[in-house]
């Protein structure tokens, strides 16, 4: 394993001083702080981080079962995902759990953690509660902060059973809740990819931010009535099909090895943690409203999922109002930080205006003069946009264009080139699995990642947008 170092960078942008652990070198040298020029703050939504340093060891990454056969067309595409602080041992593990149950290998390992880390606050809080009925739900927020510090299920139960209050830390990072049932911190890896078309993880650095004060809000109250019968029973709605399939895998992985070494421990409640998996699909199908007709009709207290902010939005009435807990471990939708949850939706996932100023970060820190966004036209694509336009915009960057796109297009030639007619020296992608074929368009038409510098997010920051790129997907 490589040494790491920690290097800080600059103010880039008003309100965001970050800390950056980078994987790879071969010494401990210091690099050198960079700087670029700062920026007027757009408007409060925009994130501000204030973390302590820390040196993050380099996971160890299982081999992709798909050979690269890329001629390096995406190579320096560069964008962000959320991931916790220390998953060298944790990623080897879920790995080799999901293949012993018989799966193939999984080549990504996008909200993997996060979706793990859902399924230990939720049994922790239900152990608090001393039921699994709704009222669970109010101890969440709780879980997360301002207690005895603890990292594993195990362990935050001795503390709770001890009578104690508990502070879980996650895989995927500290948590730490929002009264509305959100993280008020986020890590996210900065991702790259090589000359194969997948990503570099030499190239792979952290950023930690926080949201300011001004975001802090109070604990929203529970207000449907469920009874609990004694046996904590978890659905979960995630993508097997549509337009985020390649989170699907590790995020199942995530989940079940939670709830496998949460049963290991002695369950909740006394009794084993019951599971009833569902897919998602995408908003182009009616499966999330089936999938939750299902679950709910099982009689489930929780729900993890959806993966996509949009679907989320589709079926959050539905399940809150039978009184069952929905814990997103990927939704970023700004959306979602207001909506009439009944004090019954949470997600570890950070919302977009942390990674929104992170992406536009890159892109100062890149010395880049001008940039076109594209994105699809959802709550998740058109939020993280905003936020990026917003803040490169107040930091003297040219934004030439956003455009937002119908991600079930036949084809995406008209929007590409508009990027071509515009002539940005970046450019930005928000999108789901049909990146890739706009990615094919570009690269076709002369503003692919190699003629450009190109900035992706969580939503296409993994080797699936290269293994279907490299297959004509």
């Amino acid at each position: 394993m490589q040494k790491s170092r920690v290097r800080r960078v600059g103010a880039l942008i008003v309100g965001l001083s970050i800390v950056v652990a980078a994987c790879g070198g071969d010494d401990d040298t210091a690099t050198p702080e960079a700087t670029t020029p700062e920026a007027t703050t757009p408007e409060a939504t925009t994130p501000e981080a204030t973390t302590p340093e820390a040196t993050t060891p380099e996971a160890t990454t299982p081999e992709a079962t798909t050979a690269p056969t890329g001629g390096g067309e995406l190579e320096g595409l560069k964008g962000t995902t959320p991931k916790g602080a220390d998953v060298s041992a944790w990623v080897p593990a879920v790995n080799d759990f999901w293949v012993a149950k018989g799966n193939d290998a999984l080549t990504d390992f996008n909200y993997a953690a996060e979706s793990y880390d859902a399924v230990i606050v939720m049994a922790l809080a239900v152990e608090q509660a001393g039921t699994d009925g709704s009222a669970f739900a109010g101890e969440i927020v709780d879980i997360t902060g301002g207690g005895e510090k603890c990292t594993s299920f195990a362990a935050c139960l001795e503390i709770i059973k001890a009578g104690g209050d508990v502070d879980y830390d996650g895989i995927s990072g500290p948590h730490d809740f929002n009264g509305n049932g959100e993280p008020l911190k986020g890590s996210y890896a900065v991702l790259q990819f090589g000359a194969d078309n997948r990503l570099d993880d030499s190239l792979e650095y952290l950023i930690e931010a926080e949201s300011p004060e001004s975001e802090v809000v109070d604990l929203v109250p529970v207000t449907v009535d469920r009874a609990g019968d004694g046996v904590f029973k978890i659905g979960s709605l995630l993508p097997e099909t549509g337009n985020l399939a390649f989170l699907g895998p590790p995020e199942f992985a995530g989940v079940e090895y939670a709830i496998d070494e949460v049963n290991a421990a002695g369950g909740v409640l006394g009794k084993p943690v019951e599971y009833s998996p569902g897919d998602s699909g995408d908003t182009s199908t009616d499966i999330a409203s089936v999938t939750s007709d299902r679950l709910i009709s099982e009689g489930v207290d929780a729900i993890i999922g959806a993966a996509s902010s949009g679907v989320s939005l589709t079926v959050i009435e539905k399940i809150t109002s039978a009184g069952v807990t929905m814990f997103s471990p990927a939704n970023t939708s700004p959306a979602l930080s207001t909506y009439d949850d009944k004090g019954l939706y949470f997600r570890n996932a950070p919302p977009d205006g942390l990674q929104g100023a992170i992406v536009a970060n890159l892109i100062l820190e890149d010395g880049n003069a001008s940039v076109y966004i594209m994105n699809l036209d959802d709550s998740y694509g058109n939020g993280i946009a905003n936020v990026i336009n917003n803040v490169l915009t107040a930091s003297g960057i040219e934004v030439l264009g956003v455009k937002a796109y119908d991600p079930a297009a036949a084809t995406f030639d008209a929007e590409v080139a508009e990027v071509v007619a515009a002539d940005p020296d970046a450019v930005v992608l928000i999108s789901f699995q049909e990146g890739s074929r706009i990615l094919r368009t570009m690269v076709e038409q002369g503003v692919g990642p190699t003629t450009r510098n190109f900035y992706g997010t969580d939503g296409n920051m993994g080797n699936a947008t290269g293994e279907d790129f490299d297959a004509g997907n």
